[in-house]
């Protein structure tokens, strides 16, 4: 079934639409609203009336958010789930209020037609996700073998 697509119409709109507090017809599972915010960001950090800190704070959100790796992995218990539920909704929050609501209302649309043809990949950042826990596992492991002996 084809969802209607819903727009936001402003930052404030979009922060309660976020947190659920307005409905949009049937996009009410938060996960598609997220995505819909992701890709709006996605497009608002790309246009020249966003100032610079907020292109770079909106492109670390979109990066991690699209990133096919966790900071936190989802296997380790209640800690797994905490970036998906507390720091990209929140990262989200921050960036919608640092974007005028013009390029975000502008990049709504645009968002819908990036919707239908899937999400970008960033596979910088899941390299580096990757290897920082690399790094950390080689650690742990480099530790526990010098205690051992």
């Amino acid at each position: 079934m084809l969802k209607k697509p819903c727009y936001i119409r402003s930052k404030d709109k979009a922060i309660e639409f976020l947190y659920g507090r307005i409905s949009y017809g049937e996009n009410k599972d938060l996960g598609e609203k997220i995505k819909q915010l992701i890709f709006v960001l996605y497009l608002a950090y790309k246009d020249e009336r966003v100032s610079w800190y907020a292109k770079i704070f909106t492109a670390c959100v979109v990066a991690y958010a699209v990133s096919p790796i966790d900071l936190i992995p989802d296997f380790i218990p209640i800690l797994g789930y905490l970036d998906d539920i507390i720091i990209v909704p929140l990262g989200i929050m921050f960036a919608l209020k640092l974007i005028p609501s013009e390029v975000i209302l502008e990049c709504e649309v645009k968002a819908e037609e990036m919707l239908k043809n899937g999400k970008p990949k960033n596979w910088v950042v899941g390299s580096l996700i990757i290897l920082t826990w690399g790094v950390i596992i080689f650690w742990v492991i480099k530790n526990f073998y010098q205690l051992l002996s």
